[in-house]
């Protein structure tokens, strides 16, 4: 299984993107799936994530601006970036716990979008 992910870019400040991720095929479930970032020289951090108690998390300094939402008969994520600034300019990963369709369940990252957010 490979989790595909798209829908970064260059956005001006101020800007939104949406990103969305879906596995490569088929797969009997997803327990956690969501979203991660890294900035250039820092480490990688939570952005948004729907947990396996089916609630959402979002890091502090994307609350009121970011959205995670997904369509479970497509098994995507979808996170909706409003109101970007140069602080969120990073490599955005997918990430979800998945049991495949041969019942082995495991953690996969994406391969990362990068978002840049510049005039």
């Amino acid at each position: 299984v490979q989790l595909q992910a798209c829908g970064g870019g260059l956005v001006q400040p101020g800007g939104s993107l949406r990103l969305s991720c879906a596995p490569s095929e088929t797969v009997f479930s997803i327990h956690v799936m969501g979203w991660y970032r890294q900035a250039p020289g820092k480490q990688r951090e939570l952005v948004a994530i729907f947990t396996s108690s089916d609630t959402t998390n979002y890091a502090d300094s994307v609350k009121g601006r970011f959205t995670i939402s997904r369509d479970n008969a497509k098994n995507t994520v979808y996170l909706q970036m409003n109101s970007l600034n140069s602080e969120d300019t990073a490599v955005y990963y997918c990430s979800a716990v998945i049991t495949s369709s041969n019942y082995v369940r495991l953690a996969y990252w994406g391969q990362g979008t990068l978002v840049t957010v510049s005039s």
